[in-house]
């Protein structure tokens, strides 16, 4: 069976003494030196500041909301339903606007429409699709002219940069997911950027229960902070992740080298690297989608129809300002396998598998 994914698993002996280190010292969570050393140890290899570490993906997202003060958000349709939930469930108002059809990211003419349509979300909410960096100069132009504020979802572009500038600098806040399936992972954990280092304190406080240091409980809080066992993995897996990065990278361009003629493929940022967090291929229905599951399924090769349903789908009593794009890929969207420890030949024989079905 070809995998679509399979967690990186940290190295023991590694993993091991660092796990004595916090048995020792007896510090397992609330900030310890394993999260002081893996928050360093992230800034500098991402190229970031204000790096705060969180207990998930999630819990970055719903934090960074209240950090910078969000009440009210636009964002994308096409994700994962955290993207959405997250914000929903602090009783935030949601809306959403189209995707571009081709980066499959939040669509900043849709976004403009819906503001000239009476939109007035406070904050704007866009996910780097599968680690494609969204149009970030348009969304700050927007951004501009309409008074909002960006976070932008960037559970999938671990390592992703534009012009050799990370993808997490831009927006008020971005945000990471380091759960046991993403590109970098602690198990469970995540973590948010953020541009100002006022709302990066607010956070700080926010994850530890609203407790500020020496001055006791000053803001409403819970509890949203990364133990040391969940860096201690961090730290591990860090060490791995140029080869793990690069090797992602060149399954992506086999994939898309061998796919490129057979079926559609989402149009990359033109100057982004690649992390090979997911390879997706849009498909022309939900037939064609259908009968590619069953030959896949039939060759012991896994797949996901993921990004599905469209989340205006689920979340129905929010404001819809026409996602028809949305609607059409999330209808034959599939992602194929792409993991760490997946091989080039693996690769090869996914992409003969269908074409020998397409070319029929």
């Amino acid at each position: 069976m070809i995998a679509l994914n399979s967690p990186v698993k940290p190295n023991l002996k590694k993993l091991y003494k660092l796990l004595e280190q916090v048995n020792s010292n007896g510090w397992f969570t609330n900030l310890g030196p394993m999260h002081k050393e893996l928050t360093g140890r992230l800034e500098d290899y991402l190229g970031v500041k204000n790096l705060l570490l969180t207990n998930n993906g999630t819990s970055a997202l719903q934090v960074a909301g209240r950090a910078i003060g969000s009440q009210s958000i636009i964002s994308t349709p096409f994700s994962f339903v955290a993207t959405v939930s997250a914000f929903k469930w602090q009783q935030d108002k949601v809306a959403f606007a189209d995707i571009d059809p081709y980066s499959l990211n939040l669509c900043p003419q849709a976004v403009k429409t819906a503001y000239r349509k009476g939109c007035k979300a406070d904050t704007l909410v866009a996910t780097h699709v599968y680690g494609n960096p969204c149009d970030v100069t348009a969304i700050d132009e927007l951004s501009e002219q309409n008074n909002f504020q960006i976070i932008y979802d960037a559970a999938h572009a671990f390592g992703v940069k534009i012009n050799n500038q990370s993808i997490l600098n831009y927006g008020d806040a971005s945000t990471l997911s380091f759960h046991a399936t993403k590109v970098f992972h602690t198990v469970e954990g995540g973590a948010i950027v953020f541009k100002d280092r006022v709302n990066y304190e607010k956070a700080e406080e926010i994850i530890n229960f609203g407790i500020r240091p020496g001055q006791g409980v000053v803001n409403v809080g819970i509890n949203a902070k990364m133990n040391e066992y969940q860096a201690a993995v961090g730290l591990v897996n860090l060490e791995e992740i140029d080869n793990i990065l690069n090797h992602r990278a060149e399954l992506f361009y086999a994939y898309r080298q061998g796919l490129k003629d057979i079926v559609t493929l989402p149009t990359w940022h033109p100057e982004s690297n690649v992390n090979g967090a997911y390879m997706p291929i849009i498909l022309e229905d939900k037939q064609q989608l259908e009968r590619i599951i069953q030959t896949l399924d039939a060759n012991n090769i896994q797949n996901r129809h993921y990004f599905s349903p469209s989340l205006d789908k689920i979340f129905v009593d929010s404001h819809n300002y026409g996602t028809p794009n949305s609607l059409r890929v999330s209808e034959g969207i599939l992602c194929l396998p792409m993991h760490a420890h997946l091989s080039l030949d693996e690769v090869n024989h996914v992409v003969n598998i269908i074409k020998q079905l397409t070319l029929r």
